[in-house]
């Protein structure tokens, strides 16, 4: 703990040296200032758009949190010898999912005999080559259940940056190449804020304020933190319940975007740089699986599962309730004019998205951790045991294949690069054609 105190005064301190480094150097002529400013913007610009493109997949469920990608043309078979492009060994362990950035792969993990040893990897997308590894003790409660992990929530990115959060509450900032920016450790803040069995929330990033929800009995909270500096942009208390539903992100239509906040007992929507509530649906939500969007359709577990028409203001419209399309473990995702969940029996079930009418059902297998994914007219399915299922979408779905990996597999896959990436229990794999 003191030692965790002693990192971020130092990076304080680096940060307030550089600062005033950059304001001791001679003055720019207007004219000269005003032409590299403005190239300076144009080239973050330009690398901003190349490191958020179609490629990444920067929050868990991908960069916009739908669970699904632009890609096409993914492998749909694999095993030990066929389309594995490379199997890297991680650190302890954790049920986190991996996001892809700028060509680069982020995981999280904890070990140590009280799981508060916290490791963050950056592994090369191409080869499989761990680039860097940071390493960081907990300051917060790091006890779990045993079929979880410290590193249950995953990191996310804003293209330029990571930032990893741990079920201890630890949140931390990193560059690209590897550099620590700043640690916040919010259980100082928040003493409560725990449970029997851990956090998984996992964070998002979204006009330079890292959105945070933790809740359950003790102190239950939501934060919007500046992306740059670490400091807290605003808070808001919520209930008082236990929950680990993460923020999901609603388009707004204006090039803007909300952060939806599940609780218990609502679903809010949010501007992320204020956190003032733009709309709230109350009703009881279920407490695991979180809400998607998908334009202004807002999919919320609840009876069942719900569709709301939503905008940047004004209550919900309601437009159907279905209870057989209720979600077990893991949260719903789109395609087409459908929407996909998987039920607590290992049941795939198809609903329309216009009425919520069944409109198919396809048995897996397994109990489902892991949101399903799409990538082109395919579904990826992983369930606890590592097996994968891929599910062509149709008018009625079938099952293609089913991949084993021999590991347990509770973390949902990331695509990017033409490459399906998948956190077992104890290594990272990159599935990708022609391997």
């Amino acid at each position: 703990m003191d030692s965790l105190r002693f990192q971020a005064k130092e990076f304080a301190a680096r940060d307030q040296r550089l600062t005033k480094a950059l304001l001791d150097k001679p003055a720019v002529a207007p004219q000269r200032r005003w032409v590299r400013e403005r190239f300076a913007m144009a080239l973050s610009l330009s690398l901003l758009a190349g490191l958020a493109s179609g490629a990444d997949w920067l929050h868990f469920r991908g960069s916009d949190t739908s669970g699904v990608s632009t890609e096409a043309g993914l492998p749909t078979t694999w095993s030990a010898t066929e389309n594995v492009a490379w199997q890297t060994a991680l650190p302890g362990r954790g049920v986190s999912s991996p996001i892809v950035v700028g060509g680069k792969v982020i995981v999280t993990s904890s070990s140590g005999f009280r799981d508060d040893k916290l490791h963050v990897v950056c592994v090369d997308a191409g080869s499989g080559q761990i680039e860097w590894h940071r390493q960081f003790w907990a300051t917060g409660r790091s006890l779990h259940h045993p079929t979880s992990s410290n590193a249950a929530p995953s990191p996310t990115s804003d293209g330029r940056r990571v930032y990893a959060f741990f079920s201890s509450n630890d949140l931390v900032c990193i560059d690209l190449d590897g550099t620590v920016r700043w640690v916040r450790g919010l259980t100082y803040d928040f003493p409560t804020a725990v449970n029997d069995v851990g956090m998984s929330s996992s964070p998002v990033v979204v006009d330079d304020t890292v959105i945070v929800q933790v809740e359950c009995k003790g102190d239950s909270f939501s934060t919007g933190i500046d992306a740059k500096t670490g400091e807290t942009h605003w808070q808001l208390p919520r209930l008082k319940e236990m929950n680990w539903c993460s923020p999901a992100l609603m388009p707004l239509g204006d090039g803007r975007q909300a952060v939806l906040l599940q609780s218990p007992d609502r679903l809010t929507a949010h501007d992320p740089r204020t956190g003032k509530e733009l709309w709230a649906h109350v009703e009881a939500c279920s407490s695991i699986p979180s809400a998607t969007a998908d334009k202004n359709l807002v999919l919320v577990p609840a009876a069942g599962l719900t569709a709301l028409r939503a905008g940047a203001s004004g209550t919900p419209e309601v437009l159907w309730k279905e209870n057989r399309l209720a979600p077990g473990n893991s949260s719903p995702v789109t395609h087409g004019e459908r929407v996909y969940v998987i039920n607590r029996g290992g049941v795939l079930v198809a609903g329309n998205l216009s009425d919520g009418d069944v409109a198919a059902q396809l048995r897996l297998g397994g109990s489902f951790w892991a949101t399903p994914i799409v990538a082109g007219d395919h579904l990826y399915a992983a369930n606890e045991a590592g097996v994968t299922y891929v599910v062509k979408l149709g008018d009625k779905p079938e099952i293609v294949a089913k991949n084993e990996l021999g590991e347990p597999v509770l973390g949902t896959p990331a695509v990017g690069g033409g490459a399906l990436f998948i956190r077992s229990d104890g290594n990272l794999w990159k599935i990708a054609g022609g391997k």
